[in-house]
């Protein structure tokens, strides 16, 4: 078998932990299996980074640089001697090479006063340039060759969106191309959350992109499945900090998951199920710390329960905003004029509804998008077009996830009668085509309190009959 095993910042928090994760690759590589390897940055690294890059161009000073490195230094170089004894000088070569790079590209965002999105690209990749060295490090240490490789060394080539870049399907052919070849005799060790342009120039896939950047390389080298390893069982029918009786799904299907990871589910990042299927390959979600447990399953077509509901998910950061007045009522080109305006200060829309009446559009956007998204839309209200914008941030968005909701008919109806009875109000719906996923915005301190009703409801706590 042909493996693509992804591992999280959780999988790989220390030396003990990136013993676990060595303990099944060896297991793997004894039995004859073809592995590749994606690895996070540590848990908290990236947030680091992130939080001293964009802080460096306003700072009175940058005395925070040397502590942080510092800081990163002991960290990593504690994780490499007891992951990996025998090659701590080697390795710890490498790691004081790229702090040293780090903190120069640190001085340099405080003097020129200025991040740009190329240069934080760049800063935020090193969690991971610091980490997989270790974790190939520790492989080699049972007596097993392994590479390391960063993503565009890896042959992902991507868009020139710093921050967010996508993947190009010419990925596929340097994949093959440049991994192919190193699994019949080692394990590639792949730093995730990275790739580049056609120049060579370092894009990140936005935050959790190294879920993405396992699935770009599984379908690459044509991998017969691809594990994401992470700290929980699987994909569960609810944030267990919610549902404490909330159960772990044992296969759902694609359309499943990406509705899921959309709408605030935690284990997936949302684009990254994208490239396993278009080669159809299966995703199995899994836990370092227990992997006896089978872990749920992704595939094509997934398990239909008796119950048409499988998972319930929400989203608490978000804001709605609604576009109101009878001067939209037959006005061609209301809608592309607001979602241009959207677009133009790069402001996401998670759900739209539109009233039959045509006098209102209602929004949901993320809660850091509000701002610009209010500031864009200002000119409707100017120009006359309509009369009023408003926007509340006192929402949350509840998505009701399954394939079997697809012509099971009254499943809407049972939904908004639990919801009624509960007392929680319903302030704006939207389901997509697909029939997957119905959405609604309810009230901040009803988010909890909805899913907790429909996931009884439902009864999604029980095994499936």
């Amino acid at each position: 078998m042909k493996y693509l095993m992804k591992f999280g910042g959780t999988s790989v928090a220390d030396a003990r932990c990136i013993g676990l994760v060595v303990d099944i690759l060896e297991k793997h590589h004894n039995a004859g299996d073809e592995l590749a390897v994606v690895v996070s940055a540590q848990r908290g690294v990236t947030d680091q980074l992130i939080d001293i890059a964009e802080k460096l161009p306003t700072a009175q000073n940058c005395a925070a640089v040397p502590p942080l490195i510092a800081a990163l230094r002991e960290r990593h170089m504690k994780t490499l001697a007891g992951a990996a004894p025998d090659y701590a000088k080697e390795v710890g070569a490498v790691i004081e090479k790229r702090l040293a790079s780090l903190q120069h590209i640190l001085f340099a965002i405080y003097n020129l006063r200025e991040l740009t999105p190329r240069s934080k690209d760049y800063v935020i990749s090193y969690g991971e340039r610091l980490l997989a060295p270790i974790v190939s490090a520790a492989i080699r240490q049972r007596g097993i060759p392994s590479t390391v490789l960063d993503g565009c060394e890896a042959g992902i080539l991507t868009t020139p969106q710093h921050g967010e870049a996508t993947a190009l399907v010419e990925s596929d052919a340097r994949i093959k191309a440049k991994i192919g070849p190193l699994l019949k005799t080692e394990i590639p060790v792949v730093m995730g959350f990275m790739g580049c342009t056609e120049q060579g120039i370092v894009t990140t896939l936005g935050r959790s992109g190294s879920d993405y950047s396992a699935s770009i390389i599984g379908a690459g080298i044509d991998a017969d499945e691809i594990w994401i390893w992470t700290d929980v069982d699987g994909i569960m029918t609810a944030d267990p900090r919610v549902i404490n009786d909330a159960r772990v799904l044992r296969s759902v299907s694609y359309i499943e998951v990406m509705e899921l990871s959309y709408f605030g589910a935690k284990v997936m990042h949302p684009r990254s199920i994208d490239p396993a299927m278009r080669k159809k390959i299966l995703v199995r979600v899994k836990n370092t710390f227990n992997p006896s447990n089978p872990g749920t399953m992704i595939v094509r077509n997934g398990h239909r329960d008796n119950r048409v509901v499988k998972a319930l998910t929400y989203i608490d950061k978000v804001a709605s905003i609604n576009i109101n007045g009878a001067q939209m009522i037959g006005r061609p080109g209301v809608a592309k004029m607001i979602f241009s305006a959207l677009a133009d200060k790069a402001v996401n829309v998670m759900m739209i509804t539109q009233g039959s009446s045509e006098a209102n559009i209602s929004l949901i956007v993320d809660e850091s998008h509000l701002d610009a998204a209010v500031e864009s839309l200002e000119f409707l209200v100017k120009d006359g077009i309509v009369r009023e914008v408003t926007h509340n941030k006192d929402v949350c968005a509840v998505a009701v996830v399954g394939a079997g909701m697809a012509g099971a008919a009254g499943t809407g109806g049972r939904i908004f009668t639990a919801l009624g009875a509960a007392g929680v109000n319903v302030m704006m719906i939207s389901q997509g085509s697909s029939e997957a996923n119905i959405s609604f915005v309810v009230r901040q301190e009803d988010g909890p309190r909805a899913v907790r009703v429909l996931h009884d409801e439902f009864r999604l706590s029980e095994e499936s009959e």
